[in-house]
């Protein structure tokens, strides 16, 4: 029957906090869509200011906004605000690839560590936990104390990936943007999603700039 040959579309839910770094999940949607995946966005109040402050978006108007900013791209996009808890993102039985939080705010993730699904965002992120999907954290904090990383470590353990927003300096970035690609492509690669955002090791002319193959501090 033609309903069991019908493939469902590729989704990965992205979510935004008000931690430092709103570029990093603005850039990760936009290389989605590139790749023809259809995101679906939940962004926090905290994460809106975020994007106002560092970016200079106009958050007034956020359907608009967004519209202006990812209808360019070939993917598609559906934005869920953070308090619509009835959403399809809020259901185990909606299938998608799995979810991302990019930039991770402590607060973002202590609700998730501790289960309490008071918003969408950790409403979709304990759905992906206990439906054993992918959920990728970036958290965005320095210094953390003893609760910060007892909250990964309770997350890890629940099989969520963390990746915390530390760039490398190896292949030699030059610009911001060169940072916030190293970051993002190292997500896509935990996501499984193949890509060319940054050089990787062994990919360098090691002779030119001077690495030893053999031996890495």
């Amino acid at each position: 029957m033609d309903e069991w040959n019908q493939q469902p579309e590729k989704e990965w839910i992205i979510g935004i906090t008000g931690a430092s770094g709103a570029i990093y999940g603005i850039r990760l949607c936009e290389v989605l869509q590139k790749l023809g995946y259809h995101i679906k966005i939940v962004v926090t109040d905290a994460g809106w200011r975020v994007l106002k402050e560092e970016l200079g978006w106009n958050v007034s108007q956020r359907h608009e906004t967004l519209e202006q900013h990812f209808s360019k791209f070939p993917g598609k996009y559906s934005y869920f605000p953070i308090q619509d808890i009835g959403a399809t993102i809020a259901s185990g039985s909606y299938l998608t690839e799995g979810m991302v939080i990019m930039p991770c705010s402590m607060g973002t993730l202590a609700g998730i560590s501790h289960g309490m699904s008071d918003n969408l965002m950790e409403r979709a992120a304990d759905v992906m936990l206990k439906e054993g999907r992918k959920l990728i954290i970036v958290p965005r904090e320095t210094p953390l104390h003893m609760i910060h990383i007892e909250n990964m470590l309770r997350l890890s353990k629940a099989g969520a990936t963390m990746i915390p927003a530390m760039p490398a300096f190896y292949f030699k970035p030059k610009t911001i943007d060169d940072i916030v690609s190293f970051l993002v492509g190292k997500v896509l690669d935990s996501m499984g999603i193949h890509h060319n955002m940054f050089t990787r090791w062994g990919d360098l002319d090691e002779s030119k700039n001077g690495y030893n193959s053999n031996r890495r501090n």
